[in-house]
């Protein structure tokens, strides 16, 4: 049986300098540090000779604050008798553990009889992302970021608290309502609560951050004028990403009015879009606006494509930015567990694939950066979210740790 150690068999504290103790970090209460111990003058002694010590290594020892008595009160008059004291200061691993079902390594959903998790939030480092923002005392939580899309149902139970009224700019029902769903699973991509122990975890996990709104008809359709009042309105009320997982083909020089919109915008917000669903079309307006980030999709393979997802084309060479995991959907040989989870109008989840999902996890990141480092202009946090990707398997693939660590410079 091994022999118990103790505080004499661990070496003996010896500290220099002046003490500036932090009562405002974490520490443990209803206890200080005494530092040092040899010399101690007849006043230090009758102090702590009143109270209940513990000796933690030579020179080292806990004080037991007494009942009534704060512990930055009872260090304050333990230090005016001669002595150095600190708090007991808690420190944490620093890993993210998240209790949604669907993050991986938890138990995640069954669809078709297969587990499907949400593995594209390691392929794309989110929650390394976490892990180092939460390591420089920082929440995972974003800035306000508008949804252009069809709603977002607020009443989901994995958005509790997340969203904004918004407003809607198509149809009677308000933004909060989404009669389609599409809304609903883009918002959750980007914030659906993480830790919450139910559903899915988002990209940014708290804050009442997510601006629904509504320029997409309960058919999934909009027009100019619709988007154009979208854009300004999110502008108005202080959105720094807007998302927009919308597209047509028409060429972008041809639509003036939203061309507008869309450029003005681009002085205060990140605007992200998806890229498109044909591979033949080329990109897709929003997406191949010079101010907008255009997103593209991988399936299962970090290095490949989608087999649905736009990209440049003679007609319309406009490259992708970058690209996301966005579902391998329809593609040959994918599977269910291959494609996205999301969240459904109802309190239901789903499956998915598309652009439409892969654009949402680039607006998470930039809201990510954006929270951490609220002096970064739309433009910088653009140019560091596109020069900090992943590109170990050829294609520019969103890296959130990347992003963030790069944000915080």
């Amino acid at each position: 049986m091994a022999a118990p150690v103790t505080a004499a068999g661990l070496g003996t504290l010896s500290v220099s300098g002046s003490f500036t103790p932090d009562w405002s970090a974490p520490h443990v209460p209803g206890r200080v540090l005494v530092v040092g111990g040899s010399g101690l003058s007849a006043q230090s002694l009758s102090a702590l000779s009143t109270v209940r010590t513990q000796t933690v290594i030579s020179g080292l020892s806990l004080a037991f604050t007494p009942s009534g008595e704060s512990d930055e009160a009872f260090a304050n008059r333990l230090e005016a008798t001669g002595l150095k004291v600190q708090p007991d200061y808690v420190y944490r691993k620093l890993a993210t553990v998240v209790n949604d079902p669907g993050y991986p390594g938890n138990d995640g959903f069954a669809s078709g009889g297969t587990n499907v998790t949400q593995n594209y939030l390691t392929r794309v480092r989110a929650e390394r992302a976490w892990t180092f923002l939460q390591g420089c005392s920082k929440t995972p939580a974003g800035v306000i970021t508008a949804v252009l899309d069809t709603g977002t149902d607020a009443a989901h139970e994995d958005l509790q608290g997340r969203v904004l009224p918004g407003a809607h700019f198509v149809g009677t029902t308000a933004a909060t309502v989404d009669e389609d769903g599409h809304g609903t699973a883009t918002a959750g991509l980007i914030g659906a609560t993480a830790n919450n122990g139910k559903g899915l975890a988002g990209v940014i996990w708290g804050g009442q951050n997510l601006l629904p709104v509504k320029v997409l008809s309960s058919t999934g359709e909009g027009s100019t004028s619709t988007l154009v009042k979208g854009v300004n309105y999110a502008v108005s009320q202080g959105a720094k990403v807007i998302n927009m997982s919308l597209g047509s083909t028409v060429a972008g020089a041809t639509d003036k009015a939203l061309d507008a919109a869309l450029t003005a915008a681009a002085d205060s917000a990140v605007l992200v879009a998806s890229a498109g669903n044909t591979a033949t079309d080329g990109v897709y307006y929003p997406a191949s606006h010079s101010r907008v980030i255009a997103v593209g999709a991988v399936g299962a393979l970090d290095g490949v494509l989608a087999c649905y997802s736009a990209r440049p084309n003679e007609k319309y060479p406009r490259p992708l930015d970058i690209v996301a995991p966005g579902g391998a959907s329809n593609c040959a040989g994918a599977t269910a567990a291959q494609q996205m989870l999301i969240l459904a109008p109802g309190n239901k989840y789903a499956l998915a694939a598309g652009t439409s999902e892969s654009a949402p996890l680039v607006s998470g990141v930039a809201s990510l950066m954006r929270a951490a480092n609220p002096k970064l202009s739309a433009e910088q946090t653009k140019s560091l979210l596109l020069s900090s990707v992943n590109r170990a398997n050829g294609l520019p693939l969103l890296d959130a740790e990347a992003a963030v660590r790069a944000a915080t410079k």
